[in-house]
């Protein structure tokens, strides 16, 4: 109750016009290999949002990305489904290793806060179409949260791409030990948006979760929440 009044004094403050949007990350018994099937048994016991907005609210039905969690007592996970026109894509990619600067290529990319008190500190996850990988610890408080980067979360990811269909997949299992030291349980928030960028810088598209209204996507006034429930 504590941390939901914290999220509502927050908007309240942030000026947003509706308070805070929420997806529900739906509990399972076991943790499970990751698969990036929208119909196995797992997702399909999750309950969907959809990420459709540019930074400044404008709907993009073209690049709906539906987004699915789930959590266990050790994990939580994220599936993205990301429809595209043209991907934009490293050469030569590692994916043996955390690929800095990955955010200059596409990505789907997850926000999360556990800190209502400072909400400049939050975790960055990313994973581009091709399973690279890049994880952050973010502290806005720095001139260079960048630096980040060398934070290391020991989470995991896997990729389709589906040319066929023209939408690439990606699910991720992040140890709730890399955000939080508490035992999570049902009820619990997180502060989180969802991110993705689709095509060559020249003609960049940025989809998300919650409009940003900013060039930036790091703009922590501005994310959603997410609420572990049981089944």
């Amino acid at each position: 109750m504590k941390l939901f009044l914290l999220a509502f004094l927050l908007w309240a403050l942030s000026g947003q016009a509706q308070p805070p949007a929420v997806i529900q990350s739906v509990h399972a018994d076991n943790d499970t290999p990751l698969n990036t099937n929208p119909d196995a048994p797992f997702w399909h016991g999750a309950r969907p949002i959809s990420a459709q907005s540019d930074p400044n609210g404008k709907t993009l039905h073209e690049y709906r990305t539906e987004i699915r969690s789930r959590w266990t007592k050790d994990n939580i996970y994220f599936l993205f489904v990301c429809p595209y026109r043209q991907l934009y894509l490293k050469p030569q990619p590692d994916v043996a290793h955390e690929t800095y600067g990955l955010w200059n290529w596409n990505v789907a990319e997850v926000f999360i806060g556990t800190d209502f008190n400072d909400i400049q500190r939050y975790k960055e996850f990313e994973v581009s179409p091709q399973n690279e990988w890049v994880d952050l610890d973010i502290d806005l408080n720095k001139p260079h949260h960048e630096e980040g980067w060398t934070w290391n979360s020991g989470f995991e990811h896997v990729v389709r791409i589906d040319e066929s269909k023209h939408t690439w997949y990606a699910a991720v299992r992040i140890p709730f030990a890399a955000l939080s030291p508490r035992a999570e349980v049902p009820g619990t928030r997180f502060r989180v948006n969802f991110y993705r960028t689709e095509g060559p810088p020249q003609s960049s598209t940025e989809i998300m979760w919650q409009p940003v209204m900013s060039k930036t996507f790091h703009v922590p006034e501005r994310f959603g929440l997410l609420q572990l429930v049981a089944k």
